[in-house]
């Protein structure tokens, strides 16, 4: 059967799809579809090499579902592939399209997984096995577990309380994320803390950090035990990024000691990294400059549906499989655990038990789609650590198995941040508005540039504020106003600066309408603008559903998303109307009108 250009068989094979959707990649289009899987696969957090997805990606983009492949390329796909790389990278209904493809993939393939497993459990260990730290040795290397007798006594007092106190507090949250086209609340709550300014985006969630006290930052928290908790992380932080450089340059040892002896598994990872792992010219400080913890918390007990572990009989996760994205290539993660059951009910003997003891919290390791190699599970007592060093989270996946108690756990990251900070969202504004000729006092603006490039330029920018910073922000509720109101000022910032964009799009529409506008300008201004607005105006109705989702009703007031920006449609405070139906459609309208 031929879904979208690929050939699933009877047990959701890849048939020859992949090499008839190879002859769609001519000219330029290859590399550049390549380029794009990566983008897909960085955020999806690795699971595959971008060359291997990227031809079955592309037949599903371009083909419907047919009954057979097709050689032939119309000259509508043939307009697709001469689209540069920026406007591919910045089309957002494009990239989501992909990733959304891209998870019918790997939902195939993990069926495909599933179906050749039948019955039968794929094979995991314990520390009670035997053959358990040989096989850590051998094909985790990179996986570094520190009991919590190694950490310093002061953390383990501080730290616990540090978590209480925010969970008091009411800091943590469900988060409401999309998962292939529906909102799902996670079971753990969480809340992210670390430099001013920052955001981690997960799941097409973007988190705002709560402020970490650093030097030259003035953080207005509402409470004094929540400026101490946040001090506290930050400390965690600090004694994490030391051991984690240690535990690299340890590492770096031993490959450099044993260059030649690579073991097998990580012979099939190419992307994920080639040659010795750690190069005397990297800076191994870079790689442990955590910049946020995710912190999480989840009581079992309130969670009487948590799925069951599909490969190996695990038991119960609290999360799944799956890989830490949105992450600087090759960083380090280091991850703090409490869980709050008592010293006495704590125990390492675990041989009652065939496999794990389903009491007690594990974190789980595999490697990334193997069926060979046996997978790990480690027993997380109040105050172990572990990390994971260089490509370890892009070649293996990991999961995290409930105990029978709440758990906390503090998780520190290098978040990838170069399009993630308030500084650089400031900076696209800037650029955007520095087209503005003109002010005046009803809110109207002259622009100095009507070249297509900077006309499309500032729309995808209005875009960007608009749907990764506002509505991103604002379908969280007020979530972040029970830490600190360091956000406040930002946001409203960005939200007048967005009011202005919203004029200069208003100035560009009046632009076409003007008497003695040639054609072939007015033509060339239409196709500049047209794609940003049908994208701003299906984002918007997007996101308008999310916010009256069925799932929203369960939530607490302050929790309730609010779908902001918002107006009716006679709002006299704004130049363009929130439903832009109309506008786009004018806009079609008009092209066809200038190039008939």
């Amino acid at each position: 059967m031929w879904y979208g250009g690929v050939a699933i068989g009877r047990h959701g094979s890849e048939g020859e799809g992949r090499s008839s959707s190879m002859q769609l990649l001519g000219g330029s289009w290859g590399p550049l579809f390549t380029d794009h899987c990566s983008l897909a696969c960085d955020k999806l957090g690795g699971l595959d090499s971008p060359q291997a997805i990227s031809c079955t990606l592309t037949s599903l983009y371009l083909l419907p579902a047919v009954s057979k492949p097709s050689k032939y390329i119309s000259p509508r796909q043939k307009r697709k592939m001469t689209y540069s790389k920026g406007q591919i990278v910045h089309d957002r209904l494009v990239s989501n399209k992909i990733i959304s493809l891209f998870l019918l993939l790997l939902k195939i393939k993990k069926l495909r997984l599933l179906e050749e497993l039948e019955d039968t459990w794929l094979p995991y260990l314990t520390p009670k096995d035997d053959e358990f730290y040989q096989q850590w040795q051998l094909k985790y290397p990179k996986l570094v577990f520190r009991e919590a007798g190694s950490i310093p006594e002061e953390l383990h007092k501080e730290v616990p309380e540090a978590f209480l106190t925010l969970h008091k507090h009411g800091c943590l949250f469900r988060d409401l994320v999309r998962i292939q086209g529906k909102d799902v609340l996670t079971p753990v709550s969480r809340i992210l803390i670390g430099d001013p300014g920052c955001t981690y985006k997960y799941l097409n969630t973007r988190l705002f950090t709560v402020p970490w006290p650093v030097k030259g930052c003035t953080i207005n928290y509402t409470e004094a035990e929540i400026a101490a908790a946040c001090q506290t992380f930050l400390k965690l932080n600090d004694y994490l990024q030391v051991e984690t450089i240690q535990a690299l340059e340890e590492l770096a040892i031993k490959e450099k000691a044993n260059e030649d002896a690579v073991p097998l598994c990580m012979a099939e990872f190419p992307r994920a990294g080639v040659g010795p792992s750690c190069d005397d010219e990297v800076d191994l400080k870079s790689r442990a400059a955590y910049n946020v913890t995710l912190l999480n918390f989840m009581d079992p007990q309130k969670m009487p549906y948590l799925k069951e572990e599909p490969y190996f009989g695990m038991g119960k996760m609290a999360v799944s499989w799956h890989h830490d994205e949105n992450l600087v290539d090759r960083s380090a993660v280091a991850v703090y655990s409490y869980s709050c059951e008592g010293s006495e009910d704590e125990s390492d003997d675990e041989s009652s038990f065939e496999g794990r003891d389903p009491d007690t919290w594990h974190v789980g390791f595999k490697i990334s789609w193997d069926i060979e190699t046996p997978g790990l599970t480690i027993p997380l007592h109040q105050g172990d650590c572990y990390f994971m060093l260089d490509d370890l989270n892009a070649t293996h996946q990991h999961c995290v198995l409930a105990g029978s108690q709440p758990r906390f756990s503090s998780t520190h990251r290098v978040a990838e941040c170069s399009t993630g900070t308030l500084d650089y969202i400031l900076q696209r504004c800037q650029l955007a508005l520095q087209n503005v000729l003109n002010d005046s006092d009803n809110g109207d603006v002259s622009l100095k540039s009507f070249e297509p490039a900077v006309l499309k330029q500032g729309e995808e920018i209005h875009n960007e504020v608009e749907f990764e910073w506002l509505r991103q922000f604002w379908f969280q509720g007020n979530r972040y106003k029970i830490c600190t109101d360091w956000w406040c000022e930002p946001m409203t910032q960005l939200e007048g600066l967005w009011k202005k964009m919203e004029s200069v799009t208003n100035a560009v529409l009046r632009e076409v309408k003007r008497e003695g506008l040639s054609v072939e300008q007015r033509s060339e201004i239409l196709s500049a603008v047209l794609i940003p607005l049908t994208m701003r105006q299906n984002l918007r109705k997007e996101w308008h559903a999310r916010c009256q989702a069925r799932v929203v009703r369960t939530l607490p007031a302050q929790q309730k998303p609010d779908c902001r920006p918002y107006w009716e449609k006679d709002d006299p405070s704004m130049p363009l109307p929130f439903d832009l139906t109309d506008v786009v459609s004018e806009i079609r309208s008009q092209l066809l009108e200038a190039r008939s």
